[in-house]
C-alpha cells in the first residue's frame, strides 16, 4: 500500500525523513497564533501536501508547477507564521533537482529567491536582510537543486553503463559458448573422425586378421588419448596449435581414410603469429575433416604460398564437391576466422570436380608471439 502513495525506490532513504518533516510542519503552524486562522493554515498545509506529493511522482510540467506552488505556499507561511518555515523550500528544492529539464530547474531557482526576498521584505521592508541567517539559506538552496540534477544524471548515467555492462557481458557469454562449440567441434571432430575410421577398420579385420585388428585397437587407445589431451587443452585455455603439427595430422587422418595427400608449398613460409597460425591451423583440421566426411575424394592437396604480402593456403580435392551441400559450422567457423584475421575464405567447385577451398591471410611485419594465446 506504501509503495501507491509513495514512489518505491525512495522509500528506504527518505520516507521517514518526510513523515517527520510533514509532522513537524504541521506542529509548528497549528500552534502558532498567526492572522491566518485555523482554517487559512489548514488552506496552506493542504496546499504543500499536495504540492509535495505532486513533485513525488513527476518530473515534468507538473513538477515544476508543484514546486513553484510549494514556494508560493512556503513564502506565506513565512510571512504570517514565521521564516523558520522557509528551511523546507530543501523539499522542494531537492524535488526540483529531480526534474528532466534544465529551464525547468532555472525557472524554480528564480523562484526559491523570490521566496525569500518576499518574505524579507515583508518582514524587514528590504528585499535582503543581511543579517539575517536565513541569508545563506537561501543560497545553499539556490545551488541545491543543481547539486541534485547532478547527482540525479550520474546516477541515470551509471544506470546505463550498468546495463551496458550487462548487455555486454551477455554477449561476451554468448561469444565464448560460440568459441568453446567452434573448437569443439573443430578439435575434436577431427580425432574423433579418425576413432571412428580405425573402428570400422578394426570390425573388418577382427575375423580376418585378428593381429591387424589388434594394431587398429592400439591406435584407437593412442588417439583416444589425444582427444582427452584436447579437452584437457580447451578447458587450461592452451589454443595453440601449431601448422607443422596440423599438416602432420591431416596426413595421418587422410592416410588413414585411404585418400592420397600431397602438401605443395611456395616461397619463404611467413613469421606468423600465435593466433594467426592456430587460426589456419583450425582451418585446415576443419577442411581436411571435411574432406574424409563429406567428398568421397581419393586425392588431396594442400598448397601453402607467399605472394604479394598474403599468405595463401589452398586445399584442393577430386571429391564429390561441397558447393551445393548446406554450410554447416566447418565451413562458417573457417570463414569467421579468416573474417577476424581481416582475411578472406572461399569455398567453390573444382573445374576438374571436386572442391576447393581458398584462404587469404594477409601479412604483417612482425615477429611471431609466445604461444600461449
Amino acid at each position: 500500500m506504501i509503495r501507491k502513495l509513495y514512489p518505491r525506490e525512495q522509500i528506504k532513504n527518505y520516507l521517514l525523513l518526510d513523515v517527520i518533516s510533514v509532522v513537524f510542519l504541521f506542529y509548528y503552524v497549528l500552534r502558532s497564533n498567526s492572522t491566518l486562522g485555523l482554517s487559512g493554515s489548514f488552506i496552506l498545509l493542504l496546499a504543500f501536501l499536495v504540492s509535495f506529493y505532486m513533485g513525488l511522482w513527476y518530473r515534468n510540467l507538473y513538477l515544476l508547477a508543484a514546486v513553484l506552488t510549494g514556494f508560493v505556499t512556503l513564502a506565506l507561511l513565512g510571512m504570517y507564521v514565521g521564516p523558520n518555515l522557509l528551511f523546507y523550500g530543501f523539499i522542494f528544492a531537492d524535488l526540483l533537482g529531480r526534474s528532466k529539464s534544465k529551464w525547468h530547474i532555472g525557472v524554480g531557482i528564480a523562484a526559491i529567491a523570490l521566496m525569500f526576498m518576499a518574505v524579507f521584505w515583508k518582514r524587514t521592508g528590504n528585499l535582503l536582510d543581511e543579517n539575517s541567517i536565513l541569508l545563506p539559506f537561501m543560497i545553499i538552496q539556490m545551488f541545491f537543486p543543481i547539486v541534485i540534477y547532478i547527482k540525479e544524471k550520474a546516477k541515470t548515467l551509471q544506470g546505463e553503463l550498468d546495463a551496458a555492462n550487462k548487455q555486454l557481458g551477455k554477449f561476451i557469454q554468448q561469444e565464448e559458448r560460440q568459441r568453446i562449440a567452434r573448437d569443439l567441434h573443430d578439435t575434436l571432430g577431427q580425432t574423433l573422425t579418425m576413432i571412428k575410421l580405425k573402428s570400422e577398420l578394426a570390425t573388418k579385420w577382427i575375423d580376418k586378421d585378428p593381429s591387424q585388428a589388434k594394431e587398429e585397437l592400439k591406435d584407437i587407445l593412442a588417439t583416444s588419448r589425444i582427444a582427452l589431451k584436447q579437452v584437457r587443452e580447451l578447458v587450461s585455455d592452451m589454443k595453440f596449435t601449431s601448422l607443422a603439427n596440423e599438416i602432420e595430422h591431416s596426413r595421418e587422418l587422410l592416410h588413414t581414410a585411404g585418400i592420397e595427400f600431397e602438401v605443395v608449398e611456395k616461397g619463404k613460409p611467413p613469421l606468423l603469429s600465435s593466433v594467426e597460425e592456430t587460426m589456419v591451423a583450425l582451418s585446415i583440421r576443419e577442411a581436411m575433416t571435411n574432406i574424409v566426411k563429406h567428398s568421397r575424394a581419393k586425392r588431396c592437396t594442400l598448397q601453402l604460398e607467399t605472394m604479394d604480402n598474403h599468405y595463401w593456403v589452398t586445399i584442393t580435392d577430386d571429391g564429390v564437391g561441397l558447393v551445393n551441400q548446406k554450410s554447416g559450422n566447418g565451413i562458417q567457423s573457417m570463414n569467421e576466422r579468416m573474417q577476424a584475421l581481416h582475411g578472406t575464405f572461399i569455398v567453390t567447385d573444382s573445374p576438374t570436380g571436386g572442391t576447393v577451398v581458398s584462404m587469404k591471410l594477409p601479412l604483417r611485419r612482425q615477429g611471431k608471439e609466445d604461444p600461449a594465446l
